[in-house]
Formats: C-alpha cells, structure tokens, sequence
C-alpha cells in the first residue's frame, strides 16, 4: 500500500474514524489497533514477511529486557551481540547474499579461476534497511544506558511498525517515539492541521514533480548511451529534484499523518539543497539516517575526537557504510565514498576556499556560490546514486558535456525532450512546480510555511490550499503513478 493510492486514503479514513471516534478514551486499545493497522498495511504488499517484523520486534523486545535486568557486563556484551547478529544477519541475507556472491564470483573469474557459486532468488522485504536500524538502536541504547527497555509489548510492537514511518522513515529513536504511545493523545486540531498541510505538500512533491521528472531521468538513465550532452546534465539536475522531492514528499505525508494520529515524528529534511557546503547537507538530508550513523557508527569509531588522519578514515568508512545501507550495487558504495572524501577534502581545504571567496566574490554572492557548487557537486554523486551500473555512470559522466552547441538550438532541444518523453510545455510546467515548491521552501526558512499561510485573509488562504489541490488532482494524476525511491531500500 502506498500514499499515493485510493486503497491508502481508504485505509487512512477508516483508521482516523476508529482511531478518534471508537477508541478515543482507551489507550491500550488505541495503541492495539494501531499495531493491526500497521500490519494491515505492511502485509498489503507480501503477508509473508510479517514474520520477519514480527520476529524483529519479538527479539529486540526480550534482548533489550535482558540486557535492561542485568549489570554484568559480559553478559550485556553477548546480549547486543546477539541482537546485532540477528538483525543484520537478517539484513545481509535478503539484501547483500546474492550481492557478495556475484562480487565474489566475479573477483574469482578475474584470478582466471571457474567459481562454482549460484545465487538465490530471494525478494527483498519492503522497509527492511529502516525498521532493522530503527530496533537496532533500541537495544544499542540500552545497553549504553541512555533509555530503560519497555515495559508494554504493545506499545513497542507499535513503536517499531508504526504504519506512517514504517517502510521509508523517519527512522526513529526508542527515546523520542516509544514514550509517545504511553502517554493518553487528544485531539490537537492546530497539531492535525499542520499535519494535513505537510501531507499537502508531500503529495505536491510526488505526485506533481517527482513523478513528472521521473519520467525524463528514466528515459535518460535506462538507455544511456542513447544520450549525449544536454539530455543527460538536464536529466542529472532533474533526477536530484526527482530523489528530493520523491523522499521528502514521503516524510511529509509520513510526518503528516502522524500527526493526525497525534504523534511527532522527527524532521527528515531542512531545504537540503540551500546547503554552501557538503557538511551542511548531511545536517539537513535525510537526517534521521545521517544522524543515526553518527550515534552509532562515526562516534563509536572516535568521531572527531581522534588526530586528523584518524578522523579521515572515520568519516570515509562511515560513508562507505551508508552508501552500502543503500543498496546492494557498486554504484552506491562509489556514491558512499564520493561523499566520504568529498567531506575530508571540504575540511581540510575550509580555511582557504572560504578566504579565496571573501577576496573574489561580492559580498552578495558569497552564499549563492558556495551553494552551486555545493549542489553542483552533489549533482555529480546523484550520477553514482541513479545509474544501473559503474559503466553507466562513468559513460554519462564522460558524455554530458558532448554537443554543448545543442543548448543554443532551440529546435534541437525540443526535438531531444520528445525522445525523453517531454515536450517544451512539460518543462514549462515542471519549471513553475519547482520555483512554486522553492518560494514555500524559502518562507519556510524561518518558520513553518502553513503558519505565514494562516496570516493571509482567509479567503487567500483558501484559494492557495484549493490551488494547491487542485494542481495534485489534474496534474499528478496524468502522470503514472511511481513507487516511492527509498522503498527499494
């Protein structure tokens, strides 16, 4: 089931009305049907692997038990060893198995070997990358002493398959979501109005850009060589709305529904793309993944607190990591460590960009042009993240500033919009979308965007709302309807 479907707004209705009209003034039964609902929606898309939400839950539940009744620390060691193991055991079968097998495979044939390894035809579970983490950190808190383990079964069975963030985020922390479904909820309507606002917008996101953009990449990147030049820069620019909007349309709608519910999930994204440098990005792209390989990776490892060299490799391997969390292909572990060095060059070389700036740029473009080039270069790792393969991404790579005179002929860039599935009037369109997105982005700088809404007439603020709907409705339902990106993770 997925956000963008008739059979979602169905179950959605159904579950407000029970949620807030039957069950309204019993806690444990809220908090239980919560829990049917959650797995109602996962099953939707594979029955079977309720099991292994199941089985997740069950043995952070009882290992995070154990290592909250014990002070022996060998014990409390084993304890979170075990609870490692099974959850990136789990992880590693059903997403890398067939992937080191083929690398393996692969590097045996280069020695001039025969291997004789097959893989498996295994399907990858819907959401396992985020709610493994999200139990993961349960016990990992724990044992570090940061949380006491749970007393309701219900209520962390709840926490960790709560149906708005369960398959794509935000990947939450047991001390911030866990107390919540202890706690009595009422109906906040200023609290649900924020949150149908940021659903608004999320499906503004999805349904209108990412998936009319998406539309062009796809041409673009599933047939690269059929591409030079333009094509491929503008397809490249439009893949980091497409992954942007695509995603944070997701935590909006994710973060909205929540809040309906009366929860308050953790902010997933900060404008990412107004970062001046590749540090500030990780701060304000998909933070609660960034931030959950900081606590549990990068700090662990000696964070910044280590000499120069050791802090390089820190955030190298860290990286490596995350690209690797992505997804079982070259491609993102390349992705990973572009960032990873991009960081250690950014800091070592901070002092003297930012000085050669404040001597060469006017003081008004001393933000815009660290900004360009920051998304500029996070454009080129946005290559690594959406080609199939290395060879593709090192093809368009050497291929996208071919013909640059094309982008002078008017004609012969319409006549490449039509081969990627665009006319002149498709880009006119997804230019306005995006500049509309960005102008709400800019007065949400300060504060949240609904809140500088409600200070129009109210007659304004119902025509921008109704516009605003009324552009999902006609424009997002001629566009085909896109799974969300990070469901493959």
């Amino acid at each position: 089931m997925i956000f963008n479907s008739l059979a979602f707004l169905i179950f959605f209705l159904i579950v407000f009305f029970c949620y807030w009209f039957l069950l309204k003034r019993n806690l444990k039964l809220q908090n239980i049907f919560l829990l049917i609902c959650s797995y109602v929606f996962y099953g939707w898309w594979d029955w079977r692997f309720l099991s292994l939400l199941i089985g997740s839950s069950l043995i952070d539940y009882v290992i995070g038990s154990m290592i909250g009744r014990t002070e022996d620390k060998k014990k409390r060691k084993a304890l979170l060893l075990v609870s490692l193991i099974s959850n990136l055991g789990t992880l590693f079968f059903f997403k890398y198995f067939n992937f080191f097998i083929d690398s393996f495979s692969s590097l045996i044939t280069a020695l001039g070997f025969i291997p004789h390894l097959t893989t498996l035809n295994i399907i990858l579970p819907v959401g396992i990358s985020f709610y493994t983490f999200q139990t993961l950190s349960y016990t990992i808190d724990i044992y570090k002493g940061k949380i006491q383990p749970s007393n309701d079964v219900v209520a962390f069975f709840t926490f960790v398959t709560f149906f708005p963030q369960l398959v794509a985020g935000p990947i939450e922390r047991a001390s911030h979501l866990l107390p919540q479904f202890y706690k009595k909820r009422e109906f906040d309507y200023e609290f649900a109005s924020s949150g149908s606002k940021m659903i608004l917008l999320g499906f503004f996101k999805k349904m209108v850009i990412a998936d009319k953009v998406a539309v062009l990449v796809n041409a673009v990147y599933n047939n690269p060589s059929d591409y030079v030049g333009a094509p491929m820069v503008m397809a490249t620019v439009m893949f980091a709305f497409q992954i942007y909007c695509d995603f944070s349309g997701y935590s909006d709608i994710a973060i909205g529904t929540g809040r309906i519910l009366g929860f308050d999930l953790m902010t997933n994204f900060k404008r990412p793309y107004y970062s001046k440098s590749i540090s500030e990005f990780w701060t304000r792209w998909h933070i609660s993944l960034s931030t959950w390989f900081k606590d549990y990776i990068y700090i662990p490892l000696g964070g910044n607190r280590v000499n120069q060299k050791r802090w390089a490799f820190n955030i190298f391997i860290t990286f490596l990591i995350s690209g690797l969390w992505h997804g079982a292909n070259w491609t993102f572990i390349v992705w990973g460590a572009y960032h990873g060095v991009l960081l250690v060059f950014e800091r070592y070389t901070k002092s003297v960009s930012d000085g050669w700036l404040n001597l060469l740029i006017p003081k008004f473009l001393v933000k815009l042009v660290p900004a360009l080039v920051t998304f500029s270069l996070v454009c080129v790792g946005w290559i690594f993240f959406r080609a199939n393969s290395i060879q593709d991404a090192t093809f368009v790579l050497t291929h996208m500033f071919s013909d640059v005179g094309d982008y002078l002929d008017p004609v012969k860039m319409a006549v490449k919009f039509r081969g990627m599935g665009w006319t002149p009037t498709d880009l006119i369109k997804v230019f306005i979308f995006i500049l509309m997105l960005e102008i709400i982005q800019w007065i949400d700088r300060k504060r949240f965007w609904g809140d500088s809404i409600r200070k129009l007439p109210r007659y304004l603020q119902w025509f921008f709302y109704v516009l605003l709907l009324t552009i999902i409705i006609f424009f997002g339902i001629e566009n085909s309807v896109e799974n969300f990106i990070y469901f493959q993770f």
